[in-house]
């Protein structure tokens, strides 16, 4: 099962400088063209699925806007043998 994340982007820090956007791995985070935020910016969103919650995004963001969730897996330890 392949991993799932969310990114949360706190739109009052970020300023749509598109980091996180050339970082992202998954290709999967872009600018909403769609909103300005009240600074005059377009923040940076999720575009498309298959966020794997790897949190590069989270590490290059020079304003420490994003905040990055990985769902947990369905399986715990124990099954997988008690490793």
């Amino acid at each position: 099962m392949p991993l799932k994340g969310r990114v949360v982007v706190n739109e009052t820090y970020c300023k749509g400088c598109e980091v996180c956007v050339a970082a992202c791995p998954q290709k999967v985070l872009g600018l909403a063209y769609d909103h300005i935020t009240a600074k005059g910016y377009h923040p940076a969103t999720l575009i498309a699925d298959g966020c794997t919650g790897c949190g590069i995004c989270s590490v290059v963001c020079p304003e420490a806007a994003i905040t990055v969730y990985r769902e947990k897996s369905g399986e715990s330890r124990e099954s997988e043998g008690g490793r």
